[in-house]
């Protein structure tokens, strides 16, 4: 195994952890972006539709899972627990996600190595590309909520550090 593609997934795991600690015994979102949260959900969902058509390890199959049910447990904590939904502030989180995903879809069927829509793996292909696309700028409007609200506890300081640092090693 890469040991810098080890270093960037427990990195990232990390800071999952640190978000959904924060989320679960704080009860609070202050401060986090559920555009950026479905950002990384849309990344995840599309980067990892082979995941029950390939088969590659049981690592990559548990880290996948890892990343999808993650994502889906701070997007259901933001969005319906009823402490947690309180303290997200919608009014300050409105960088417009779509424009990412547009311009993030159209490099992937414009620049991309092979570009297919007759097979199934030219589709993938595709939807791998758009994903590295989109994880590189979905940290965004994290970003913009921080810099607006100017409120970073230590916990989101910590998410947003580990996100950093997962950006640079992969």
């Amino acid at each position: 195994m890469n040991i810098f593609r080890l270093a960037g997934d427990m990195t990232h795991l990390a800071s999952i952890l640190v978000l959904l600690l924060k989320i679960h015994t704080i009860k609070s979102c202050a401060g986090v972006s559920l555009k950026t949260q479905e950002l990384y959900f849309l990344v995840f969902v599309t980067r990892y539709l082979d995941l029950f058509t390939h088969f590659i390890s049981l690592y990559n199959t548990i880290m996948k899972l890892i990343y999808l049910g993650s994502a889906f447990s701070i997007i259901w904590y933001i969005r319906h627990h009823k402490l947690v939904r309180r303290s997200y502030d919608k009014d300050q989180d409105t960088f417009p996600g779509y424009f990412l995903i547009l311009v993030s879809f159209a490099l992937a069927v414009f620049v991309h190595e092979k570009l297919t829509f007759k097979e199934v793996r030219g589709i993938l292909q595709v939807m791998w590309t758009f994903s590295l696309y989109l994880e590189a700028v979905a940290i965004l409007p994290q970003l913009v909520l921080l810099q607006r609200t100017r409120n970073i506890d230590n916990l989101t300081g910590q998410y947003i550090f580990l996100l950093g640092y997962v950006i640079i090693i992969n």
